[in-house]
């Protein structure tokens, strides 16, 4: 799926880190400030260098430089690191400043097929979220068989990379991503986060996929 914010997550042979769409303080009242920069500039960071070493690990024991028995332990560290890297490139662009109606159209069609209607949607969907045991994600996304809408609740980053599966939106529920603001009550910051979903961009998303598979 071609997104600008993954094709400024990878640059010269290398995972980087993407500029966020909006000042630090502009997610008010979701999320304060020093949370938004704790979570982009050490956690989602930090997989983006997870990513990198991982990667450079694996090249290293293809070319003979370094043995191959750290090859298990280099895949796996490679999936969680690049998932994480991935799932947060997503979250960022699919929260914005303001309070988006509710999808019209194709997507808003696909969602009353699946869940009843999109109301129905946002009530399943802060239930999977807040049904995340210990920590996690929340996905919505298109299944690749049936090509209808699913949610997943995601227990690690790489979990949602399943062949084929197209993630539309994601809900950080780690608690490094709202424990600052609601400390142990991720009820009341889901609620929050999806009064101020970005429809536009889950929208465009889903408008993407149609058109791969038409």
């Amino acid at each position: 799926m071609e997104n600008d914010c993954l094709c400024d997550g990878y640059a010269e042979g290398r995972y980087v880190l993407p500029l966020l769409p909006y000042d630090m303080t502009a997610l008010e009242p979701l999320l304060d400030a020093e949370t938004v920069s704790i979570h982009h500039s050490k956690h989602h960071a930090a997989y983006v260098h997870g990513a990198n070493i991982a990667a450079e690990t694996l090249r290293k024991i293809a070319a003979g430089e370094e043995a191959d028995k750290w090859t298990t332990s280099a895949t796996q560290n490679f999936a969680f690191n690049l998932g994480g890297h991935l799932l947060h490139s997503l979250y960022w662009e699919n929260i914005c400043p303001v309070s988006l109606p509710l999808p019209e159209g194709k997507l808003a069609e696909a969602l009353r097929t699946s869940f009843g209607s999109p109301e129905c949607f946002l009530s399943m969907f802060r239930n999977v979220c807040l049904g995340v045991q210990g920590c996690g994600w929340g996905v919505l996304g298109i299944e690749p068989i049936s090509r209808r809408l699913v949610i997943w609740g995601v227990l690690r980053h790489q979990d949602v990379l399943v062949p084929g599966f197209r993630p539309l939106l994601v809900c950080d529920v780690w608690e490094h991503a709202y424990y600052l603001r609601y400390r142990n009550d991720r009820a009341a910051y889901l609620d929050a986060f999806l009064r101020q979903v970005n429809w536009q961009v889950v929208e465009e998303r889903f408008n993407h996929c149609c058109m791969c598979h038409e």
